[in-house]
Parts: C-alpha cells; sequence; structure tokens
C-alpha cells in the first residue's frame, strides 16, 4: 500500500521464495526480496543441484567397471580439487541466474539478514548483527527454508560435519563415517563410495530410507552394500574422539571405528532461528515449523509462509508450487492450495530409487478393501556382460477395490526419469487394466510397470 516501502516482502531467496517475487513483481506489484547468503537456497547452492553433480561424478566409477565388461580397458583416475572448482562454477553462474532473473522482473534485492520487527516492518541486520535499516511491506511471505540438524549434546560433535560442508571439503577422504538413514545419508554414502573412499553408514533404526515402501528399504539396502558400503543398522554414536590418526567413533553398541571425515545427515529443522516470529504474532508448530492453513497463512494475517520452514513436504518443486499459489491466492484472488497427494520423489542413491504415491502398508491401511500387489526383481540388460549381481525393484500397489494404481515404487538405474512420468498417471488415477494396456518399449526397463500381470499372493509380507 501507499504508505509502505513495498506490497510484498520475501525473506529468503531460495526457490519458493524466488518463485512468488517473481510472479508478484511481474503482476505490477512493489517487491524485495532479502537473502542473508546466495541467491538459489539450499537446492541451488548447498543441496539437490550441487549433490546430483557430486552423485554423477562418482557413478563414473561403477561405469567404468560395467564398460570393461564391454570390451573397454579404462585407466582412470579422479581429481577431487579440479571437480569442486568445476562445480562451484556452474554453482555461481546458476545463483546468477536467479540473482538476474529477479532484476528483470523488476524484484529488489536485499543482501542481508532480514528479522520481523512487527507485522509490517522488517529489519535488516549487518554482519554483526547490528540494524541496517528497516523496510516496511504490506505482506510478508517468509521463505527461509531448513538447515542441517545435529546433535549438539553428542560428545565431540565439533569434529563432524554435515552436508552443506562436504560440499566443500578440500580433499577427498580416505576414510568417512556417516550418519544417518534417510536420502541424504544414503546418497552421500553412494557418492564418497563411489569416490574410492572407505565408507561407513550408521543408522538408529531397524533400516534405512524410513517413511519408505518396506520393499524399497530392503533392497536399497541390499544394494548399497554390494556397492561396497558397510551398513550399520540399530546403533549411533556415544561420542566422537580426535587422534593423531583422525577421528574415532565411539558407537553404543562397543564399537570402534576411526574416519577421516564424520558427517551427520541426521535431518533438518525449520530456519527460524531469530526471526522474532513472536513479535509479529507468528505462531510456530511443536515441531519448531511456522504454522500455516491450507493457503501458507501464518496466524497473523498478513505473512504467509511457504517451503520447508513450514516443514510439510520439504521438496523444492512443492516450495516453487507453494510460491505460485501464495501469488494466486493474495495478488490474483484466486485462493489456490497445493496438492500434497501424489507427489512424485526421488533418491539419488546409487542405485537410485523413484517413489509416487502409496507405500504397500499405507494402502493397506487407507484402502477400503483388498490391495493388490504387482513385485519384479531383475538383473538390467546392462549388465549381462559384466557378472555385476545388481537388481531392480519395480513394484505397482494397486487398490483393489477401483484398481486404480495408487502406489509406483522403483530402485534401479533411471529410476527418477521413469517415476517423472509414472507420476502423470498415478496422479491421474488410471487404473491396472490402463496400464495394462499400454504397450510397451522394448528393450527397456520400464516395460516391465506395463506387463506385470501375477499378483503377489495374499499373505505375502514385505521384506525388511
Amino acid at each position: 500500500m501507499a504508505d509502505h516501502d513495498y506490497d510484498l516482502f520475501v525473506i529468503g531467496a531460495g526457490s519458493g521464495g524466488v518463485r512468488a517475487a517473481r510472479l508478484t513483481a511481474l503482476g505490477g506489484k512493489r517487491v524485495a526480496i532479502a537473502e542473508e547468503f546466495r541467491v538459489g537456497g539450499t537446492c541451488v547452492i548447498r543441496g539437490c543441484v550441487p549433490k546430483k553433480f557430486m552423485v554423477m561424478a562418482s557413478d563414473f566409477a561403477h561405469q567404468f567397471e560395467t564398460a570393461e565388461g564391454y570390451g573397454w580397458t579404462i585407466d582412470a583416475s579422479f581429481d577431487w580439487p579440479k571437480f569442486i572448482q568445476a562445480k562451484d562454477v556452474e554453482i555461481a553462474r546458476l545463483s546468477g541466474i536467479y540473482a538476474a532473473n529477479l532484476g528483470k522482473a523488476g524484484v529488489d534485492m536485499v543482501h542481508g539478514r532480514a528479522v520481523l520487527k512487527n507485522r509490517n516492518t522488517v529489519q535488516i541486520l549487518n554482519k554483526e548483527g547490528a540494524v541496517d535499516r528497516e523496510i516496511t511491506a504490506d505482506k510478508i511471505l517468509i521463505a527461509t527454508g531448513g538447515r542441517p540438524w545435529m546433535p549438539e549434546q553428542l560428545p565431540g560433535i565439533e569434529h563432524a560435519i554435515t552436508s552443506e560442508e562436504a560440499f566443500h571439503l578440500p580433499e577427498l577422504p580416505k576414510r568417512i563415517l556417516i550418519a544417518g538413514g534417510g536420502y541424504i545419508a544414503v546418497e552421500f554414502a553412494g557418492i564418497f563410495a563411489g569416490l574410492g573412499v572407505e565408507t561407513t553408514l550408521i543408522y538408529r533404526g531397524p533400516n534405512i530410507l524410513r517413511g519408505f515402501d518396506d520393499d524399497v528399504r530392503a533392497h536399497l539396502a541390499g544394494e548399497i552394500e554390494k556397492r561396497g558400503i558397510k551398513v550399520i543398522l540399530g546403533c549411533q554414536h556415544s561420542a566422537i574422539e580426535k587422534t593423531d590418526s583422525g577421528l574415532v567413533n565411539v558407537l553404543e553398541n562397543g564399537m570402534k571405528i576411526e574416519t577421516d571425515v564424520v558427517m551427520f545427515a541426521t535431518g533438518r529443522a525449520p530456519y527460524v532461528k531469530g526471526l522474532n516470529l513472536d513479535k509479529a504474532g507468528v505462531e510456530m508448530t511443536e515441531d519448531g515449523a511456522i504454522k500455516v492453513d491450507e493457503l501458507s497463512k501464518t496466524t497473523a494475517d498478513n505473512i504467509w509462509a511457504i517451503g520447508d520452514v513450514t516443514d510439510r513436504m520439504n521438496l523444492t518443486p512443492v516450495a516453487i508450487r507453494e510460491g505460485v499459489a501464495f501469488h494466486e491466492t493474495v495478488f490474483r484472488d484466486n485462493p489456490q492450495a497445493f496438492d500434497y497427494e501424489a507427489v512424485a520423489t526421488a533418491v539419488f542413491s546409487q542405485p537410485p530409487v523413484g517413489v509416487v504415491g502409496l507405500t504397500e502398508s499405507e494402502a493397506r491401511h487407507s484402502c477400503p478393501g483388498e490391495v493388490d500387489v504387482y513385485v519384479t526383481r531383475f538383473r538390467p540388460m546392462k549388465y549381462a556382460f559384466t557378472g555385476s549381481d545388481e537388481r531392480v525393484l519395480m513394484k505397482l500397489v494397486v487398490d483393489a477395490t477401483s484398481q486404480k494404481v495408487v502406489g509406483v515404487h522403483i530402485v534401479g538405474p533411471e529410476a527418477p526419469e521413469m517415476i517423472q512420468l509414472a507420476a502423470i498417471a498415478v496422479k491421474a488415477g488410471l487404473t491396472k487394466a490402463q496400464w495394462d494396456a499400454t504397450c510397451a518399449v522394448h528393450p527397456t526397463m520400464a516395460e516391465e510397470l506395463v506387463t506385470l500381470r501375477e499378483k503377489q499372493q495374499p499373505g505375502h509380507m514385505s521384506a525388511g
């Protein structure tokens, strides 16, 4: 409004905040966005984009092994500093594109940490934490994302790193221990193992990837061990001790494992520290996230929040869609709530995972009648000459009453690429008969998705 500096002020220039700011500015509103680090947020700067580059770099070792089975002779070595430099150059380029697009849209960029003074005023802090200036806005959007969480009370935790530091290690360690069982832990275990690092993964739970389908969890645990990763389950740290030769991981079961680097990937938490949410009447959930309604509005009627800081579904494309929905709701008088059902996701483990829809367990709890399950495990054609015993897992979960395919789960090469297209069918509510009526593309792995005919027998129990 006329009595405020801006119509919209966005705190956090990650994927969600940038999309909301650009759309609103392109619609003719006065918009500013604040970022304390680099434009692009977690995904572009210290998350999925650089991580995928690392996955691709590390996977070449596996490709070289496969190539030998096809008659190639390869003498290869890996240069970590050269890779890190190339990665950093590309990340800087991408961050520059984000910043340029904001400028082209007419968004004012504010470099510095923004915190709330009240419902309509943000304070911009300098590096020393002092208030540089104050800016007022009619509406405020919080999109500050999340940060890695570490067990601060663990003795020796100061010697450990998180995923954020893993992107900038000055040299490749010879030995690493990764604590955690989620997708970040599993992905980095594959990265370091692929680059020749002696890799150990420990997780306090009974199996990796909690929340995923049990068949997927059991299958991937077996496959990553084939890649040379030592997996220790049902166990966690009691201390980390620094010695002259490395870091000693003292585990609760009495084991001691010495490594050069210890990385904690034990979860992420909404980044709300020091935002002064209470001064603006913004309430938080019991888990420390910003409380929002289905339209992303907080408990302050002119403040909204999107992305990981709300801890709803912490995926970059979801944050972007939440940003679009916010813009449509608030500035185009077109109320929209993002639909979180049947959102596909990928784990860039090695081999990778792609899933969409319900797990078998979720389907059995939520479908009104019986659930049909179709599963296949097979060796990819690519490994026919190599002697590799790597296996692909594909699984369809079907609501027996409606015959709709309600879940698709894939572990194997190109699973993330396949799941994007499978997600269209699941989102559209297509039936198993419609999948079956689709002609296969041969020879491909994906053809198995439309040729699965035999149901698993009642009484089947998933592994894991």
